[in-house]
């Protein structure tokens, strides 16, 4: 399968979480806090830290940990607190 990560295209199996994709690509990070601007990545791994988060298809606050990848999936890293796009 293919899906986009940050405008690149890049490869995923099937049943892979958004975070083995991204890790298996060489990324450790893909959140930046609010508040000082920290990178974060996979930390608990099992859901219960909301450290993963990302925008996947528009959507903010996915966790990447717990995130099947889907073909075609657009995925991006998350800057702070964001707002779904409209219509989502």
């Amino acid at each position: 399968m293919r899906v986009i990560v940050d405008g690149q295209a890049v490869t995923a199996e099937r049943g892979q979480t958004v975070a083995a994709v991204l890790m298996g690509h060489g990324r450790t990070s893909w959140r930046i806090t609010r508040h000082g601007g920290r990178p974060r990545g996979l930390f608990c791994g099992i859901g219960v830290c909301f450290d993963c988060l990302v925008i996947v298809n528009g959507i903010p606050d996915v966790r990447a940990c717990q995130r099947v990848v889907v073909d075609g999936d657009d995925i991006r890293t998350q800057y702070g607190a964001e707002l779904p796009e409209a219509g989502t």
